[in-house]
């Protein structure tokens, strides 16, 4: 069976870029983040989650599923209170976002623990998207437009890095040897 993690770490990876380049201010929210989140961040991890659980990898289940959920999620909170298919739906506030962020930040913190035997750059993508979940909790909290700025890059650096270590893997496959190195933990 092919390794279905690179789909997911891309699926998640380019979405995250996106959202984050909106968040440190170089295009406002549309429909083209929306429907990244929607379909390669959150479909594209769904089906990943499922073909993680397949082969039998409880980690990569439990991961791609959440974090793909975790995007439809993210696009209902932003676009239910705006349908008139649901009325009377209201937006949430800074606080409970704050709360909705700093869960998937102990959740994404908890997770990384399950990568201390992997290699370092997945390591360094779960510790990266803790951060920024964390960063995203402040800024909610402060409404900080200098935070929300560096909240934006940190999450360019965290989908970045799951871009390549995406790449890494299936350069490194195709090629059968090293090509992007991702340091596994010896």
């Amino acid at each position: 069976m092919a390794n279905p993690a690179p789909l997911g770490l891309l699926g998640f990876g380019l979405t995250t870029v996106l959202l984050n380049l909106h968040n440190a201010g170089f295009f406002p929210l549309d429909t083209m983040i929306l429907a990244m989140g929607l379909a390669y961040g959150g479909l594209a991890q769904v089906i990943v989650g499922i073909m993680e659980f397949k082969k039998g990898n409880t980690f990569g289940t439990v991961a791609f599923t959440s974090y793909g959920l975790f995007w439809w999620s993210l696009v209902l909170l932003l676009v239910l209170p705006k349908t008139t298919f649901f009325p009377g739906l209201n937006a949430p506030t800074e606080t409970a976002m704050a709360a909705y962020f700093f869960m998937w930040g102990l959740f994404t913190f908890a997770m990384f623990f399950g990568t201390l035997k992997a290699n370092r750059a997945v390591q360094f993508v779960f510790a990266s998207l803790a951060v920024l979940f964390f960063l995203l909790v402040t800024k909610e909290l402060t409404g900080n437009a200098t935070i929300a700025t560096i909240t934006g890059y940190e999450g360019v650096i965290c989908g970045l890095s799951a871009v390549y270590l995406a790449l890494a893997e299936v350069l490194n496959e195709a090629h059968g040897k090293t090509i992007l190195p991702i340091c596994p933990v010896k």
